[in-house]
């Protein structure tokens, strides 16, 4: 019986695409990160990187899954779930099949089918491949996909140590949605929960966890965002320019009002929690991370000096993840 991991292997933030000696590089997915397990008489599996069950949310990436080879047997993969729309990486038609869904699942696969991208395989027939170097674990994956002839929503994702490849991921393929690179030292095992690897990314944006708004919960009109700190706190960042009506519906789904014991419910961090008397600033369950993309600019306490704009929202992360943490390479 195969033994998933529970949490996949992670990756540090770092702010350089250097390679050094006995590293490589593959291009980072704008998806949902996934394991995919395939077990001899029973229904495949899809499992986030936070553990939750995915497999009733990509129907069309089980049928996939259940049409591999007898020959590989018990089989874990860890790769990326991605939608393409129109030659582009699509996140939101992803947002759709998690959470609260307002069509059938049936009738979103059947309009934009996903894909699975592998990019490490942790096991393989009767083998458990995570104590074995990243190369050895990068050979049997591209065997499995070069002995075998699998599913057309099944993709090797690439892998380089050539500046010159990895240079046009960075530039050309960015238009199609790559977020920038992953790094992996060659002779490293597969760490589970640990953030062995580096990401960069190409475009300067943020995960942080969203605190509180201002508006109402049924259409929030500017999010209070903070990071997770030291002692299990929120320490406040700052706030976002009022975003758009599509936006505050996609996120008021996403709301929950805070329960007692919410890190800022003793203490307003800004006066920018309190628009007018009218309009306070609502306390939110500081359960769910967004990204966005802020300037650089901090005061003396680090808080941003100016108002952030929000990209999009992350369900797929978890607040505990987005400790602070930038890579040495």
């Amino acid at each position: 019986m195969l033994r998933l991991p529970s949490e996949p292997m992670l990756a540090a933030p770092t702010t350089s695409a250097r390679l050094p000696e006995g590293w490589v590089a593959e291009p980072k997915w704008d998806g949902f990160r996934a394991l995919l397990a395939r077990e001899s008489g029973r229904l495949p599996r899809l499992v986030s990187r936070r553990g939750v069950e995915l497999t009733s949310s990509f129907p069309e990436i089980v049928r996939a899954a259940e049409s591999l080879p007898d020959e590989l047997g018990d089989l874990l993969l860890d790769g990326e779930l991605v939608i393409w729309n129109a030659g582009q990486l699509d996140f939101k038609l992803l947002l759709q099949r998690h959470g609260q869904r307002r069509r059938p699942i049936a009738e979103l696969a059947a309009g934009h089918p996903a894909s699975y991208i592998a990019f490490d395989l942790l096991h393989l027939v009767d083998r458990d491949l995570t104590a074995e170097p990243y190369d050895v674990r990068r050979r049997g994956l591209e065997r499995v996909f070069a002995d075998y002839e699998l599913a057309a929503n099944f993709a090797l994702c690439p892998v380089s140590s050539d500046p010159d490849e990895i240079g046009l991921w960075l530039t050309a393929w960015t238009e199609f949605g790559i977020e920038g690179l992953c790094l992996k030292r060659r002779d490293q095992p597969y760490l589970p929960g640990k953030r062995g690897w580096a990401k960069y990314r190409v475009h300067d944006s943020l995960e942080v966890v969203l605190g509180a708004v201002t508006g109402s919960l049924r259409r929030p009109e500017v999010l209070h965002l903070g990071i997770p700190g030291q002692e299990h706190g929120l320490r406040y960042l700052g706030h976002t320019v009022p975003i758009g009506p599509s936006a505050a519906r996609e996120l008021a789904a996403r709301l929950a009002p805070a329960a007692p014991g919410h890190p800022w419910q003793d203490e307003r961090p800004t006066a920018a929690f309190e628009r007018s008397a009218a309009h306070p600033a609502i306390l939110v369950e500081p359960t769910l991370v967004v990204e966005v993309t802020v300037g650089v600019s901090t005061d003396t306490r680090g808080r941003w000096r100016q108002p952030a704009h929000l990209l999009r929202p992350r369900p797929d992360l978890t607040a505990a993840e987005l400790l602070p943490a930038t890579a040495k390479l």
